[in-house]
């Protein structure tokens, strides 16, 4: 390599490794690196300085390199901490929201044990009666709407993994033997989560 390549090449060098760091404590590394015009300077002179050149190049790159990936390491630890953040916002309300079904269940029992009777409420004062009906709808909708699903399993077959059996009732149907044939008390979910089974009974076949 001739003496005026190799200054083209330290001049090219001394302006990457300038722009790769501009603080001042790095400029001063340099400043006993800086080639003056018209100064005499062997080759040997030359090759001397663009090898301390280059070897700070790569210093301040690696640095550059380890700033970066700390960097992108932080920032993958902020989102993930934020999802798990986010997650546990998610629970606690879930949980909440449970809580708060859970007490209004028992109000759901009441409007359908007073109306379950047809007879007797049909007897109720009409005007009355269509107002409990829509104040008794406006609440199984409003809780429907926030994740609560009834379970009322007549007519199905009896699954053990979900209903409660409080009685066996024998019958000469076959069809009906393992099937509900009566729910006692309204079962319910929240979410795909079984808060409260159905209590129901239970067809048995038996041949006389």
């Amino acid at each position: 390599m001739n003496d005026d390549q190799l200054k083209k090449d330290l001049e090219e060098t001394l302006e990457s490794a300038s722009s790769a760091d501009s603080s001042a404590d790095e400029a001063e590394e340099f400043e006993d690196i800086v080639f003056e015009e018209n100064t005499e300077v062997t080759g040997a002179d030359f090759q001397k300085k663009y090898s301390a050149l280059k070897g700070k190049v790569k210093e301040l790159e690696a640095k550059a390199s380890e700033y970066l990936n700390g960097w992108q390491k932080d920032k993958a630890d902020f989102i993930n901490l934020r999802k798990k953040d986010e997650e546990a916002k998610k629970q606690v309300t879930a949980f909440a929201k449970e809580d708060l079904i859970n007490e209004l269940i028992p109000v759901l029992d009441s409007f359908e044990s007073a109306m379950k009777n047809k007879e007797a409420w049909a007897k109720v004062d009409a005007n009355w009666r269509v107002g409990v009906e829509y104040i008794a709808s406006q609440l199984n909708q409003t809780l429907e709407n926030n994740g609560l699903k009834k379970v009322y399993p007549i007519g199905q077959p009896f699954d053990h993994t979900r209903d409660e059996a409080l009685e066996m009732v024998p019958t000469e149907d076959k069809s009906q033997d393992g099937v509900v044939l009566d729910v006692v008390q309204t079962g319910y979910m929240f979410g795909d989560r079984l808060v409260r089974p159905p209590k129901v009974k239970v067809g048995e076949y038996k041949k006389d």
